[in-house]
C-alpha cells in the first residue's frame, strides 16, 4: 500500500517538474514537441524577405529592441490601436517601425501548420536574430523561447519607456538599468546602429541651433556636419534620412564604433557613449570584429529575456496584432 502511495506521490511530482520545465522558463527548442518545424519556418520566411529587402534586418532589429523596452519581450509593439485604447504602434518613436508583414506572414504559416503553439512574441525574437543572420548564413545568437503574449499595449508607456536619441549618458544607462541591463549591454547594444538609417529631424538640432545660437554640436565631426547639412536641409525636415553607419548602412559589422570614435555618430545618444570613460572604453574593445560579435550575442540573449511572460502568464495570440 504504501509503495503504491509512494509511487503515486513521485508521478505526481514528475508532473510537476514536466511541467515546470515546459512552461515556467524559457528554454532553446521550446517547439520541439509542440511545432517542430516552427523555428525553420520562421527563418525560411524571414530569408526569403530579406532576400529581397536588405533594410529588414534594421527595421526587425528596431522593432524587437522596442518590444522589449516597453512590458518586456511580449509581442505588445504588435498590437494595433483601437477606438478606446492608442497601442505603442500609435506611439511616436514607434511611428516609423517596418516590418509588421513579414511577423504577419510568419504567424499565418505558423497557424496553419500548429494553431494556436507559437506566439507572436517568439516570432519577433526569432525574427529579429534572422534576419541579422541572413547576411552570414547562420546563426548570430541563440534565442530560447517560450515567451507568450501580452494583452496590454499602450502608446504613452512606449513614449515613456524607449530611450530617446536625444538622451544622455545619465538617462541611457538609467534607462537601460531599468531593464537590469548594464552600461555593457547599452555600449554592444548601440552597435546595433551599424545597420539601418535615422530620420533628419532626430539629430538636426546638432547640425542647426545646438546650443540655441545657430550652431553645431562641438561633439559632432566639423567635416561631417558640412555633409549631414547637405542632407538635412532644415530642421523642419522629417522625411529624409541617413545612414546611421556611412556607406557601410546594410552591413552587419563593427563599424558603428569605428565611425563612433571619429566622431560620427549620428544622434546625442551615440556620441554619449564617447562621454563616461567606462562606456568609452568598451567602445574601444568592440573594434575588435569577433569580439562585438561575442558580445553583441550575449547582450542579445539578455535584452531577450526582458520581463518575459511564461508559464500560464498571456496568451497565445491568434493573431499578432489583435488580442485574443
Amino acid at each position: 500500500m504504501e509503495g503504491g502511495i509512494l509511487k503515486f506521490l513521485l508521478f505526481i511530482i514528475l508532473v510537476f517538474v514536466a511541467i515546470g520545465h515546459t512552461n515556467g522558463q524559457l528554454r532553446k527548442g521550446f517547439y520541439k514537441s509542440s511545432c517542430p518545424q516552427a523555428e525553420q519556418i520562421v527563418q525560411n520566411i524571414t530569408w526569403k524577405r530579406v532576400a529581397s529587402n536588405s533594410t529588414l534586418p534594421a527595421k526587425l532589429l528596431r522593432m524587437h529592441f522596442h518590444d522589449c523596452f516597453v512590458r518586456g519581450c511580449d509581442g505588445s509593439v504588435l498590437i494595433d490601436s483601437t477606438a478606446n485604447n492608442s497601442a505603442e504602434k500609435a506611439a511616436i518613436p514607434n511611428l516609423s517601425l517596418g516590418g509588421f508583414d513579414v511577423i504577419d506572414e510568419i504567424k499565418t504559416a505558423l497557424e496553419n501548420t500548429c494553431q494556436g503553439v507559437v506566439s507572436c512574441a517568439d516570432i519577433l525574437t526569432l525574427a529579429a536574430r534572422d534576419s541579422v543572420s541572413f547576411q552570414f548564413k547562420k546563426p548570430m545568437w541563440e534565442v530560447v523561447t517560450g515567451r507568450r503574449d501580452g494583452r496590454i499595449s499602450k502608446s504613452s508607456e512606449a513614449l515613456s519607456e524607449i530611450p530617446s536619441p536625444f538622451f544622455n549618458f545619465t538617462s541611457l544607462k538609467q534607462s537601460f538599468a531599468n531593464k537590469s541591463l548594464t552600461v555593457h549591454d547599452l555600449v554592444v547594444l548601440s552597435g546595433g546602429h551599424t545597420i539601418g538609417v535615422g530620420h533628419c529631424n532626430l539629430f538636426s538640432n546638432r547640425l542647426y541651433n545646438f546650443t540655441g545660437k545657430g550652431d553645431s554640436d562641438p561633439s559632432l565631426n566639423s567635416t561631417y556636419v558640412t555633409f549631414l547639412k547637405t542632407k538635412c536641409q532644415s530642421l523642419l525636415d522629417n522625411t529624409t534620412t541617413v545612414e546611421m553607419d556611412p556607406g557601410s548602412s546594410l552591413t552587419f559589422d563593427n563599424n558603428y564604433f569605428s565611425v563612433l570614435k571619429q566622431q560620427k555618430g549620428l544622434f546625442q545618444s551615440d556620441a554619449a557613449l564617447l562621454t563616461n570613460k567606462g562606456a568609452k572604453n568598451i567602445v574601444d574593445e568592440m573594434l575588435i570584429a569577433g569580439k562585438f560579435f561575442t558580445e553583441f550575442s550575449q547582450s542579445m540573449k539578455r535584452m531577450g529575456a526582458i520581463g518575459v511572460l511564461i508559464g500560464s502568464n498571456g496568451e497565445i495570440r491568434k493573431k499578432c496584432n489583435v488580442v485574443n
